[in-house]
């Protein structure tokens, strides 16, 4: 039979019931995702901040992981979630977290607010709907890092035929060649067209050599019958009209 010390031994070393570990609670991320996700869904982009709507932006290309810290350092190097989606890829990947999938999503979705502002005028003529026109042009072009020189081009009716960018330059100059645009107009069968390009510095004003350049395009089309209806040139805190300020 066991002594009074056996018992004691037996029940110092005997195998006692496994404690269930208690189940760990959800990364807060998650939570906060699905808040998020609500608020955009009830109430649209316009409720959310830059840096939420950015998160948004992020949660596909970063399931695992709080993004906000990312979307706010991303809004603090670039500005704003246009920029943040205009910026050059290798700018974006100079960003500690932007991993290559993380850049293929934001110019996916750059590529597709083209696409969607770009088939609001596709169908109209662009002359009776110019705030959409303005629209498409800042979406396309007005937190470009480097100048860019476009042409639309338009039918008889003032339809778009083709939007093509005809020179990309540096951070405040591009080089257009008049006869080129005139060589291309006769190519398309266009009867006119609409000049933009953007100012990288964010002012839209009109430069002398903004304005020069637009005259002697002018020049070059009027024998051939083809109109220069406007030069549109936007920055990020808005666009000028040559054809308005009244200097073509």
């Amino acid at each position: 039979m066991p002594g009074p010390g056996d018992e004691a031994e037996h029940g110092l070393f005997a195998e006692r019931p496994a404690v269930a570990p208690k189940p760990e609670a959800p990364p807060h991320y998650l939570g906060h995702r699905d808040r998020l996700r609500e608020r955009f869904t009830k109430h649209g982009a316009d409720a959310l901040p830059d840096y939420e709507l950015l998160e948004l932006a992020l949660f596909r290309a970063i399931p695992r992981r709080d993004v906000k810290p990312l979307a706010k350092a991303l809004i603090r190097r670039f500005g704003s979630f246009a920029e943040v989606l205009s910026a050059e890829p290798a700018r974006l990947a100079e960003v500690e977290g932007v991993s290559a999938g993380v850049v293929a999503d934001l110019k996916l979705m750059e590529a597709a607010g083209r696409r969607l502002a770009r088939g609001a005028i596709a169908q109209r003529a662009l002359l009776s709907s110019w705030a959409e026109l303005i629209e498409y042009l800042r979406a396309t072009m007005a937190f470009a890092t480097r100048e860019e020189f476009r042409v639309l081009f338009l039918d008889k009716r003032n339809h778009l035929i083709a939007d093509e960018i005809q020179g990309r330059g540096t951070v405040d100059h591009t080089p257009v060649y008049p006869r080129e645009v005139a060589r291309r107009s006769l190519e398309l069968s266009a009867t006119a067209i609409i000049l933009a390009h953007n100012h990288p510095s964010g002012d839209p004003a009109p430069s002398a050599a903004d304005v020069a350049m637009t005259r002697e395009v002018v020049a070059v089309l009027s024998p051939l019958k083809i109109v220069v209806h406007d030069h549109v040139i936007l920055g990020r805190s808005g666009h000028a009209s040559l054809k308005g300020l009244r200097l073509i």
